[in-house]
């Protein structure tokens, strides 16, 4: 393993929940009972499709570009001032640091969100970059993301440890043939199995990952 790329929400950061808040709260102040299941929808597209989805799903009276400025203004206050890392988080980057293995984040979410919330924990500087989906014009069900990450850093999928709590994204990882590892994500329990089978037994808290680098 020459490089480590990260996901940020469910993985680096305990956030998870905070958007299945925002989702409901969005819905409901447009006049929508959420329906069951929206979160883990919304979670597999990008931030342009989710808005689209929501606008033609629930006949919202708004433009895709309003959905977006609402949802990512709903979020902001928990990115600037609360939202926690996950345990393991710190003693994994000390690891990777020591060992001079570079790393950095692929993330759906809102770029302002990721700023603020690296800044405010004193992460930032320990990627080398932070590539978003809208960035790269892809979600995570396809592979682009990732093998642009990997042009990044410099080195080949095959070298490189993806480590997400999402099925979809960790199913795509490992399609394109990237190592990954599997981050326990409460929100995503249902899916747990599988992912781990996939990641070759590979996951758990991100500390886990200290026993993979030794």
């Amino acid at each position: 393993m020459q490089a480590v790329i990260f996901d940020l929400d469910g993985t680096l950061l305990d956030s998870m929940g905070v958007w299945e808040q925002v989702d409901q709260r969005f819905l409901r102040e447009n006049g929508v009972v959420p329906p069951a299941g929206i979160s883990d929808r919304l979670k597999q597209m990008g931030i342009q499709e989710a808005a689209q989805y929501l606008v033609d799903a629930f006949s919202l009276p708004m433009t895709p570009r309003q959905v977006i400025d609402r949802i990512e203004a709903l979020a902001a206050e928990e990115y600037r001032l609360r939202i926690p890392l996950k345990p393991g988080v710190l003693p994994v980057l000390d690891a990777l640091e020591q060992r001079g293995i570079p790393c950095c984040i692929a993330t759906a979410t809102y770029d302002s969100l990721v700023e603020a919330a690296l800044e405010r924990l004193g992460i930032a500087k320990r990627f080398r970059f932070v590539l978003t989906c809208s960035q790269v014009g892809s979600t995570k069900a396809k592979p682009d993301i990732y093998l642009e990450c990997a042009r990044r850093l410099g080195y080949a999928p095959g070298e490189i440890l993806v480590a997400e709590d999402a099925l979809h994204a960790i199913e795509t990882a490992n399609g394109a043939g990237f190592f990954t590892f599997g981050v326990y994500e409460p929100t995503a329990a249902a899916d747990w199995q599988q992912i781990r089978q996939i990641s070759g037994g590979w996951g758990m808290e991100l500390g886990k990952l200290l026993d993979y680098l030794t």
